[in-house]
């Protein structure tokens, strides 16, 4: 190949990050490539969303599959280099004046075929150097990606960490004039049982907070180790083959010990604990509620609007990407406009559910969202093992204990509130200020299929 056309071939082939021959190459939305952990660290280091380090045109898509073609050219650049070293006079066995091809995995020695089956080395594995070239780049790369994972794991559990540290004294504070209201409302006597709930409150959200930072810090010394392994074994696999080869050593080893004992985020629940009472008090407004005829409706994306909440506070993650869902949806038959009214509905602790209330105008609308200012529901929503619990209207985190037999509604159309509560408990889940809607508004019930 002309001297010419090859150098024009291998800056095709160059990252223009690293500069160096591509790792795992992806192609971006505006056409040029780049390293996957080089763009993947350009990204992570950026104030703004997803840019083109070379032309800055945002990126529409950060889930990138490998280039194969760029891939294989490069093999293919990279084994015409190791053919040219391993070829080159200065790099012929000393002894048998061989070339040296043949790579040893306990020596990390390249041989030539007659030292491969000398004495020292005839019970070793052996293979072409071109084969254990692409073996371990390709351990390289899969371990970097599982790092990375672990990075970016990390990074979401750390930034929920803060976003719950920021917030956490001012949900206490608001929870502490939401128990002296229930109190005072209910049980204006009960002078010593507010005042130990009070206190209990007030101690475990110290203790939380306290939990909160210990663990951020522990997260954010993780999220250094995890990084500096990450760009370590991406230099590694940058060098040439034989610079690899040579110098693996026990890297993968050392990749895996920094993966263990990963920070596990703080989950914080405040026990509200019982109000003596408070369910008997409600069940003397208790109403029978009939629902219409279930229906599954698609246009509904309450669960899947709460995680797009959820991923929309986070810049690193990924698109958001709806889940299949089959959901389904039932109204009350009958819209109230006054009085107090009191129900209870059967939850499954195994799948997503939500409850509550909502007004006509929600109902008619053809994308029925979870952010919508018409619905005053309680969600739980599945989260692998565990499950989480949001009020909207507007949308709000609850770290309070989940129900996982029956929750009560309390509709108080005098006051314009709603609430919701733990009957097993006798305790309360949520509840919403005074004039918080306005009527007509109707049960409304939405779960998974069984």
């Amino acid at each position: 190949m002309d001297s010419h056309i090859f150098r024009a071939f291998q800056k095709e082939l160059t990252c223009l990050i690293c500069l160096t021959y591509f790792t795992d190459p992806v192609t971006i939305h505006c056409g040029h490539s780049f390293c996957r952990p080089c763009l993947y660290l350009s990204w992570e280091e950026a104030e703004t969303p997803a840019k083109c380090p070379t032309c800055r045109e945002t990126s529409q898509n950060t889930d990138l599959k490998t280039s194969i073609i760029l891939k294989n050219l490069v093999s293919y650049i990279r084994q015409e280099h190791l053919h040219q070293f391993v070829s080159s006079e200065e790099h012929l066995c000393r002894t048998h004046k061989e070339t040296r091809k043949i790579f040893c995995e306990e020596n990390e020695n390249l041989l030539c075929l007659l030292c491969s089956k000398s004495h020292e080395h005839e019970t070793h594995n052996h293979s072409s150097i071109e084969r254990a070239a692409e073996d371990y780049r390709e351990k390289l790369l899969k371990q970097m990606r599982s790092l990375w994972e672990e990075i970016q794991e990390n990074q979401r559990n750390l930034n929920e960490e803060n976003r719950i540290a920021d917030v956490w004294m001012d949900y206490v504070c608001l929870w502490r004039m939401i128990v002296k209201a229930v109190y005072e409302n209910l049980h204006p006597d009960l002078h010593e049982e507010e005042k130990q709930h009070l206190d209990k409150l007030t101690q475990e959200s110290k203790n939380i907070l306290w939990q909160l930072k210990k663990n951020g810090t522990k997260m954010t010394q993780k999220k250094k180790e995890l990084r500096e392994m990450y760009e370590e074994l991406m230099i590694m696999c940058q060098k040439s083959d034989v610079e690899m080869l040579q110098d693996f050593g026990d890297i993968l080893t050392r990749s895996e010990s920094v993966r263990l004992c990963m920070p596990q985020p703080v989950r914080p629940e405040l026990s509200t604990g019982p109000i003596t009472g408070l369910i008997d008090r409600l069940s003397r407004y208790r109403v029978n509620i009939f629902f219409n005829n279930e229906t599954t409706n698609h246009s509904i994306m309450l669960f899947d609007g709460v995680r797009r909440w959820r991923f929309g506070h986070d810049r690193q993650d990924t698109a958001f990407k709806p889940k299949s869902s089959n959901y389904v949806a039932a109204w009350g038959t009958e819209a109230f406009t006054s009085g107090k009214h009191y129900w209870e509905l059967e939850v499954d602790g195994s799948r997503d559910w939500a409850l509550g209330v909502c007004r006509d105008s929600w109902i008619r609308k053809k994308d029925m969202l979870v952010e919508s200012e018409d619905i005053f529901l309680l969600l739980c929503v599945k989260e692998h093992s565990r499950c989480s619990l949001f009020t909207t209207a507007p949308m709000l985190c609850q770290y309070v204990q989940t129900p996982h037999s029956r929750v009560g509604v309390f509709l108080d159309c005098e006051s314009k509130n709603v609430a919701f509560l733990n009957v097993t408990h006798d305790s309360l889940i949520w509840t919403y200020p005074n004039y918080s809607f306005n009527f007509p508004v109707r049960p409304f019930l939405y779960t998974g299929r069984t």
